[in-house]
C-alpha cells in the first residue's frame, strides 16, 4: 500500500494524514461491528500505511469504541491524532444525558478521557447541533475546556452553516477558541455540502472532515453489482434512507470507471473526493481487508475525462441565491461595466 501523505487541519498547523481512520465499527454491539481482534488489524493496516488521524465518538458501540483505542494507542499515544465527540446517549430518563451544553460536555469528555485512557484529546467535536443550548454556553465551555488542557482543537459537526459561521465569529470576538475543523456527509451521492458549507469553509479556513464518503456502501459495487446481491447491504436497512435511481446511476457510473482502471469501486469514488479541495475522507471498515482497499485508493489517478464523468452525473442544482447571482442578467445588472473585468477576476 502506498504511504500516506499529511495536511494541515485548517488553518492550524496540526498535521494529520490524508485519510483519516473512522471507527464507529469498533465493537459488534450494534449488530454490525468488527470484533476486538478484527479491530486491531483494521487499525494497524491504516497506522501500518502511514495514517495517524483517528475519529470515533462516546456514542460508538456504546463506548466500545472508545476503549479499543484505548488499548491500541497505549504504546504510541503521542504519534496519533485523537478525536472523539460528545453530544448524543442513548435513549432514557436523565435530561441531561444528552445535547451540547456545559453539563454533558464535560461529563462526556471526562468519560471519553477514561475509556480512551489519555489526559488530552487532539480534536473534540461537538457531535450534531440541539438547538437549545445558546451558543455562548458551547463556545465559552470548550474554551474553558482548552485552558484546563483537556482539549486541544475543536470541531463541529452535523450543524448548519450559518451556525458554525456565527459561533466562530462570536469567538474571535470574545477572545475564545474558535472551531478550526467541520464535518459534514459528502460523497459523490451527497454533493449538497457544496451550496454553504465548503465555502464557508474556505472563507473561515476550516479543515473539512466527510463521513460516509461511499454513500453507506451505495459506491462499493453491491447494490449495482449482480455478483454481490447476497451480501450484506446496510443501506437497504436504514430507515432513514432510500436508493434513488439518481444515486444508482451514479453507482454505475462508478463501476464503469472502475472497470476502466481495474480498481475497486471504492478506490473511484474515493480518489474522486479526495481531488477535492481543503476534504479529508473518513474510512470505515469492518474488515482489515475493506480498509486496505479504501487505502487503495492512493494508488488511483482518474483521468480528466473520468473525472469530468463523474461530475457531470452527479451534479446537483446549487439553488437559491447561487443560480439566481449566477444569472447573466443579474450579473449584468450587478457589476455594470465592471462585468469583463470582474469574469476575469473570478477565473484567475
Amino acid at each position: 500500500m502506498q504511504f500516506m501523505h499529511y495536511k494541515l487541519l485548517g488553518k492550524r498547523g496540526l498535521r494529520i494524514s490524508e485519510l483519516c481512520l473512522g471507527t464507529m465499527t469498533f465493537g459488534d454491539e450494534w449488530g454490525w461491528g468488527a470484533s476486538k481482534g478484527e479491530s486491531r488489524r483494521i487499525f494497524d493496516a491504516f497506522a501500518d500505511a502511514g495514517g495517524n488521524f483517528i475519529d470515533t465518538a462516546d456514542l460508538y458501540t456504546e463506548g466500545t469504541s472508545e476503549t479499543y483505542l484505548g488499548e491500541f494507542l497505549a504504546h504510541d499515544r503521542e504519534r496519533f491524532v485523537l478525536a472523539t465527540k460528545y453530544t448524543n446517549h442513548a435513549p432514557g430518563t436523565d435530561p441531561n444525558a444528552a445535547g451540547n451544553h456545559r453539563k454533558n460536555m464535560v461529563q462526556s469528555l471526562e468519560a471519553s478521557l477514561k475509556r480512551l485512557n489519555v489526559d488530552y484529546i487532539d480534536l473534540y467535536w461537538l457531535h450534531i447541533w440541539d438547538f437549545m443550548t445558546p451558543l455562548e454556553e458551547v463556545m465559552r465551555a470548550f474554551d474553558d475546556m482548552i485552558r484546563a488542557g483537556k482539549i486541544l482543537h475543536i470541531g463541529i459537526s452535523d450543524t448548519p452553516a450559518w451556525i458554525v459561521s456565527r459561533a466562530n465569529m462570536l469567538a474571535d470576538l470574545r477572545g475564545w477558541t474558535p472551531f478550526v475543523a467541520l464535518q459534514v456527509e459528502y460523497s459523490l451521492v451527497e454533493r449538497t455540502p457544496e451550496r454553504e458549507f465548503l465555502p464557508m469553509a474556505r472563507a473561515l479556513d476550516l479543515g473539512v472532515t466527510a463521513w460516509s464518503p461511499l454513500g453507506s456502501g451505495l459506491l462499493t459495487g453491491k447494490y449495482t453489482r449482480t455478483a454481490d446481491t447476497h451480501g450484506e447491504r446496510r443501506l437497504e436497512k436504514a430507515k432513514f434512507k432510500e436508493i434513488t435511481e439518481g444515486e444508482l446511476t451514479i453507482a454505475r457510473e462508478v463501476d464503469r470507471i472502475s472497470e476502466e482502471l481495474g480498481c475497486s469501486p471504492a478506490q473511484v469514488a474515493l480518489n474522486w473526493l479526495r481531488n477535492r479541495p481543503q476534504v479529508i475522507q473518513i474510512i470505515g471498515a469492518r474488515t482489515k481487508d475493506q480498509v486496505a482497499d479504501n487505502i487503495g485508493c492512493l494508488d488511483v489517478s482518474l483521468s480528466t475525462e473520468q473525472a469530468a464523468r463523474l461530475d457531470a452525473v452527479s451534479r446537483i442544482e446549487r439553488g437559491f441565491p447561487h443560480d439566481f447571482l449566477e444569472n447573466e442578467t443579474v450579473r449584468g445588472f450587478t457589476f455594470g461595466g465592471m462585468r469583463d473585468w470582474i469574469d476575469n477576476h473570478r477565473k484567475t
